[in-house]
């Protein structure tokens, strides 16, 4: 356990040379097998801390923290480790890279060591840009991401890839820039203030203590700056534009891994990062943040349901669900930032069974248009159900994922005392809700009912095994975090990540005092001295 953290980063690396190491070999099978088997053990390692008590104290814990290197009076480290957020974003990265592995099995037929080559190195950035609480180590990895995705597109995506490739390239680019010059600047201020080094817990003492003094002026463009790079990889309107073209280009993996955990990775940014650090410029500047994940949440889900490619509808959705996911943070309440957070684990799960199912489509029948389906609900009867099922998840059915963080961030949103006419932003926001069903329902009547008009598809197969497998075990945690939330919800409440934001914000638990009619009833007895037990109203 001592060196988990190392080991979960490194491992899909390892696998990733092991592969490119027996590439002369050229068994296809055996590359395919190594990349399963990588994937599958980091799944696995990943859940070992849940059965640590000590691991859930609000601590940073299972970290390595050596000098990386020293120039003059700079020294960087290797630091990493994992709070239960990060261990969070870590399981959701792991389960779905096996989903994507296994999603390639026969989608993808050419280059496939290179291709497996990319795919774990991508898993290694995503890893340890959770796990990195060293501020350098953080943007090493955050670039990292880069490389991998833009060959995964540019060589195995589809028509217009190139297009799509350099788009995503020059939006991720223009913000890394910015938050490079915001980490230089930050690292010197923490120089002056006698820093011995740029961890995330040596800044967080500095800034808790006051030793780094920030004027408004620099606080809110340092906030900017880093909030402007993470708002790209969310992404929120309008630095959108990237997401629908590389959703549609990539390859089925590449489609499931952006939207699972790509995503993620800009919303992470913001709680490890914005809040803590700079929370008097979060505060000002979360009305306009709060407008534009309004309109990410309207325009997001309008356009989808003007979309004739299901990737494309899939596309825009996640614009309009990572709207709520923003809006929920810069309500800055409990409700809403752990709604939030669970809406990035719920929506990864359902927009990534939306990605997989389209993908399955596309396997058989090359083409992504609605028009060119209808009826397949009476030709691939397990696949409907389950996907069905999914589309639901992700259109918000209470029961399943998409619910419960919704509701907390309308809910969180409601309740905000640090937002102006939050009540606005919550009314405007629940249309999204309304409108998600209505583009999730088009695509479903459209591609799954009504009469089979074409020849092709009266003989679609169904599931195979492999992606029989990988639906049911989406379907499984949709369910599992619909149901029973409690075990995700404590997680985020004990993070570290959260207890720094409830601290340097200033938000508590609230006290709710709705009539509990339980307690009304033991004390409307009790008064009366009477052994049956009413309610003050008689009942």
């Amino acid at each position: 356990m001592e060196h988990l953290t190392t080991i979960l980063i490194f491992l899909p690396a390892a696998a990733a040379l092991l592969i490119l190491l027996l590439a002369k070999t050229k068994n296809d099978a055996l590359t395919k097998g190594i990349a399963l088997a990588a994937t599958a053990l980091s799944t696995l390692l990943s859940l070992a801390p849940l059965y640590s008590r000590e691991f859930f104290s609000g601590a940073i814990s299972l970290g390595d923290s050596v000098e990386w290197f020293s120039l003059g009076p700079i020294t960087l480290t290797y630091t990493v480790g994992m709070d239960s957020l990060s261990l969070l974003m870590v399981i959701l990265t792991n389960g779905l890279m096996v989903i994507a592995v296994l999603a390639s099995w026969t989608a993808i037929t050419k280059r496939l060591t290179e291709y497996y080559f990319f795919l774990l190195l991508l898993h290694t950035g995503m890893v340890g840009t959770f796990c990195a609480f060293d501020i350098f180590l953080f943007y090493v990895f955050w670039e990292l991401m880069l490389i991998p995705m833009f060959f995964l597109i540019g060589v195995w995506g589809s028509t217009n890839r190139l297009y799509a490739t350099i788009k995503f390239v020059l939006y991720t680019l223009a913000g890394s820039v910015l938050m490079l010059v915001a980490v230089l600047f930050l690292c010197f201020k923490a120089q002056a203030a006698g820093a011995a080094n740029f961890t995330y817990q040596e800044l967080i003492q500095l800034f808790s203590t006051g030793a780094i003094q920030l004027t408004a002026g620099q606080e809110s463009l340092m906030f900017l700056a880093f909030f402007v790079a993470f708002a790209i990889k969310v992404p929120l309107f309008p630095f959108h534009t990237w997401l629908p073209d590389a959703h549609t280009e990539a390859p089925t993996a590449g489609s499931i891994i952006l939207a699972g955990v790509l995503l993620k990775t800009g919303a992470y940014g913001i709680l490890r990062f914005c809040l803590p650090f700079f929370p008097h410029a979060a505060v000002a500047w979360a009305p306009v943040i709060c407008w534009l994940s309004v309109i990410a949440i309207i325009y997001g889900a309008a356009t989808a349901i003007a979309q004739q490619d299901m990737k494309r509808l899939v596309a825009y959705s996640s614009v309009s669900h990572m709207g709520f996911v923003t809006l929920g943070i810069f309500a800055f309440t409990l409700e809403g930032l752990s709604g939030s957070v669970l809406q990035m684990i719920g929506h990864g799960i359902s927009t990534g069974g939306l990605f997989l199912g389209v993908g399955i489509l596309y396997e058989r029948r090359h083409t992504r248009l609605m028009a060119d389906y209808g009826g397949v609900a009476g030709v691939m009867k397990v696949f409907c159900v389950l996907m069905v099922i999914i589309v639901l998840a992700s259109a918000g059915l209470p029961g399943l994922n998409g619910f419960v963080g919704e509701f907390l961030i309308l809910a969180g949103t409601f309740l905000s005392d640090k937002l102006p006419n939050a009540w606005l932003f919550t009314a405007l926001a629940a249309t999204g809700v309304v409108l998600g069903a209505v583009y999730l329902l088009i695509m479903v009547q459209r591609v799954f009912f009504g009469p089979v008009t074409i020849e092709e598809n009266k003989s679609l197969p169904d599931l195979n095994p492999r992606e029989l497998f990988c639906m049911c075990a989406l379907v499984a945690m949709a369910f599992w975090i619909g149901l029973y939330p409690k075990p995700f919800l404590s997680m985020i409440e004990r993070s570290y990540a959260m207890k720094n934001i409830e601290s340097r914000l200033g938000i508590e638990p609230r006290e709710y005092t709705a009539v509990d009619y339980t307690s009304a009833a033991v004390s409307h007895a009790a008064d009366a001295g009477e052994e049956t037990l009413h309610a003050p109203d008689g009942h």
